[in-house]
């Protein structure tokens, strides 16, 4: 499922190649996959995270109430169709500002029986969250506490599609299909993942204000003081900030849209990658 925010586009050319994919070869499904490529249309329709007209995130609003006002109601049933589920993929996309590596996002107090799934859906990186800082009025977590496991993928660009994280991903859940046992058709191989556990997530924040131009690639394996962008003053032509590694590690977050003020994020670094 996707298209829970409607500025997160990514989602909508899975649907489309994972659905074109299973109908060349329908024979080799042994199973049922239901696509919802637009949770949110009215958001999608209009370009806004949320739900136009009723000011409201759809993901800080599950798992609804059946008798609650007409969104509660619509996010309680969708729940309720969901559950009994082998597997839920949650597709998101980040926003306009930031590039993110594709990566799977779990609650710690699932991360036992949601990991072995998520190290075989080809993304680069699983990051496993602190109870504390998990939002629990999500569809993820609703689903997850009623026993379905669902998998939180994050990749991409706002209002962008990003073809080659498209196509690895759908590599990634027919992959885990088979694995499952619902899918007997080729796939293809899969990168093995970074697990965050143990490993400090470094947070790159702007002291300036200015043009932020980056000088490396996401995905990068970047070394501590490794020069990662710079900050611009158009009216001056000065550098107002150089900014660098605090660490060594994965860069897998990156800054794409270059106005940026003091504070903002440019960027976050996995730290303590093995060799």
């Amino acid at each position: 499922m996707t298209g829970t925010h409607g500025d997160e586009l990514e989602g909508q050319f899975v649907c489309y190649e994972l659905l074109r994919r299973l109908k060349a070869e329908p024979g080799q499904l042994r199973g049922i996959v239901d696509v919802y490529p637009a949770l949110n249309p009215l958001g999608i329709d209009s370009i806004t995270r949320g739900i136009p007209m009723f000011d409201l995130d759809m993901n800080r609003i599950f798992p609804g109430n059946e008798k609650g006002a007409m969104m509660e109601s619509l996010v309680y049933h969708l729940t309720e169709d969901l559950k009994g589920a082998d597997l839920c993929v949650d597709i998101h996309a980040s926003n306009i500002f930031l590039m993110e590596l594709p990566q799977v996002r779990i609650n710690e107090m699932t991360a036992e029986t949601l990991v072995p799934l998520a190290e075989k859906i080809n993304v680069d990186l699983v990051w496993i969250h602190a109870n504390s800082t998990v939002l629990e009025s999500t569809l993820a977590y609703s689903l997850n506490q009623a026993g379905t496991p669902t998998l939180v993928v994050e990749m991409g660009v706002g209002m962008r599609i990003t073809r080659e994280y498209g196509y690895r991903l759908v590599d990634g859940i027919l992959n885990v299909m088979r694995e499952l046992g619902l899918w007997e058709g080729g796939t293809a191989a899969v990168r093995e993942p970074v697990i965050s556990t143990d490993r400090a997530v470094s947070y790159l924040n702007a002291d300036k204000a200015g043009i932020y131009v980056p000088q490396v690639q996401i995905g990068e394996q970047v070394k501590e003081g490794t020069l990662l962008g710079e900050i611009l003053n158009p009216l001056t032509g000065d550098v107002e900030q150089a900014v660098t590694a605090p660490a060594e590690g994965l860069l897998f977050t990156r800054r794409e849209y270059p106005v940026v003020y003091s504070g903002s994020l440019l960027g976050r670094i996995l730290g303590g990658i093995e060799k």
